[in-house]
């Protein structure tokens, strides 16, 4: 049977993984990206649907799938203005959210951080609750929202203070154990196996999913 996959954020360093992975995976037939910009290169089962975000509602007609795995997001460096940053990392996934539920798609994965709490005083850890609490409220069929500590991958832009704490917590990781362990940090490349893992499988894994438990469930996978 066919399955098509839908991506938001592959231009980004786990979306990208992901879309490598998903391209060499014969269980899709159809990837489908929606972004603001071309990515050039890709095979024939790629379609790219290239627009506004914001309005992902005008992509209603060809938002069809199976799954959508939702990797948006950005940085304070990149989106100094919280207005902005906030319709970037809620606003987008929560309306995309509400696309795939009008449009029946049943699977629904997106990635979140560590922290994520819609009641924080922190900005970023509010955001990423908000975004959370939207998606659920959609009721999708399956919605898994994975909570990653820092990513640890090679990014096309130059980050320096992220990359200064994966180096830090490169150090640190040995020493983050039992209820420490979801601290440590993780590589783009685990989250992507495990979301593409996730979107197989029977719907009885927790929906909310810590770092920890990201490569728990690839290690019970082998």
């Amino acid at each position: 049977m066919s399955k098509t996959a839908i991506i938001l954020g592959a231009s980004g360093l786990t979306g990208g993984i992901l879309l490598d992975q998903i391209i060499k995976d014969n269980y899709y037939t159809r990837i489908k990206l929606f972004s603001r910009s071309k990515i050039e290169g890709l095979p024939n089962k790629v379609f790219q649907f290239i627009g506004d975000l914001f309005e992902i509602e005008s992509f209603a007609e060809d938002f069809t799938g199976d799954v959508v795995f939702c990797c948006i997001g950005t940085t304070k460096s990149k989106t100094s203005d919280k207005n902005l940053y906030k319709k970037i990392d809620c606003g987008i996934p929560a309306n995309t959210a509400k696309l795939a539920k009008v449009n029946g798609i049943e699977t629904f994965i997106v990635i979140s951080a560590m922290g994520a709490n819609k009641n924080s005083r922190v900005f970023y850890n509010k955001t990423k609750g908000e975004m959370e609490q939207a998606i659920f409220k959609q009721n999708i069929k399956n919605t898994y929202v994975l909570r990653p500590s820092l990513i640890n991958g090679e990014r096309n832009e130059s980050r320096f203070l992220e990359h200064l704490g994966i180096k830090v917590f490169n150090f640190l990781n040995p020493l983050l154990f039992g209820p420490l362990e979801k601290y440590q940090s993780i590589k783009a490349e685990t989250i992507a196996k495990a979301m593409l893992y996730i979107a197989k499988q029977p719907p009885q894994i927790n929906p909310i999913i810590l770092s920890n438990n990201i490569k728990e469930l690839l290690n019970n996978k082998k």
